[in-house]
């Protein structure tokens, strides 16, 4: 099924032993564009500390509810590395993050969760789940970290960016679906209408070109046009897991591997 990221926003999460905070931002990668953390606002736990938390570590989220359990202790996160939520986080931090959690590195695999298509439950990934074991001739994923971009994005500050296509500008980013199996955004979700009698119209993530922090903008390599014909959106008949494939497929790209 297909969630709303901004809604995300004010979900409580809760350790195996108790409450741990809820819900300020969502972390996506804008390459394989996938979410990756989300920031929970601790409160006066731990003084108002926030941490990173991966989906490698829900188990069985109630979406009505809005609340997300992870199998993590309290104590786990408290002791997790300090990250500056407020400052980009680094692929060196990540993978501090990662090895806290004795969780495998997403990165170091062509799908979405490394050798996975999934985020590995209980945090492991056994050989049937990869498709392959790390062989001695693989690079240290810690070593290369040391010199990669980690590419997360907060949406927080994405939301709100003027798209441009092609020949123009032509809306703004209101929202990201994504798919709650494996986390990947399938759409952004453009409202038009500050720029035409419009309304709100799926754009897939394959179409971005680049993400301009200094002036706010998402560029796309579609026109205008191609833009304001996509599908729109209705919160009432949502779009399934398969119009991402068609989307993808009308716009010339294939789906990425999963």
């Amino acid at each position: 099924m297909l969630q709303s990221a901004h809604k995300l926003k004010g979900f409580g999460i809760a350790a195996t032993d108790g409450h741990i905070g809820h819900i300020k931002d969502v972390y996506f990668d804008d390459q394989k564009w996938t979410i990756r953390y989300f920031v929970v606002d601790t409160g006066g736990w731990l003084s108002g500390r926030k941490v990173l938390i991966s989906p490698v570590s829900f188990h069985d989220p109630d979406w009505k509810g809005k609340m997300i359990r992870v199998d993590l202790t309290r104590q786990q996160i408290e002791d997790s590395p300090g990250i500056d939520t407020d400052q980009p986080v680094s692929r060196r931090q990540e993978a501090e993050l990662f090895r806290h959690y004795d969780y495998p590195f997403y990165w170091t695999g062509p799908l979405l969760w490394g050798y996975g298509a999934f985020p590995p439950l209980g945090g492991t990934l056994g050989a049937g789940e990869t498709g392959r074991e790390r062989t001695a001739g693989d690079a240290d994923p810690a070593t290369e970290a040391e010199h990669a971009d980690s590419h997360l994005c907060s949406s927080n500050e994405v939301i709100g960016y003027t798209i441009r296509a092609t020949d123009d500008a032509v809306g703004h980013v209101e929202d990201f679906l994504f798919d709650d199996e494996d986390w990947s955004i399938r759409f952004m979700l453009v409202d038009t209408r500050n720029w035409w009698p419009g309304k709100h119209v799926l754009v897939s993530p394959q179409l971005v070109k680049s993400v301009s922090w200094g002036d706010s903008n998402v560029f796309v390599d579609i026109s205008r046009e191609a833009v304001e014909s996509s599908l729109e959106f209705d919160w009432s008949n949502p779009p399934s897991r398969d119009t991402a494939t068609s989307l993808y497929r009308d716009s010339g790209r294939p789906p990425e591997m999963r």
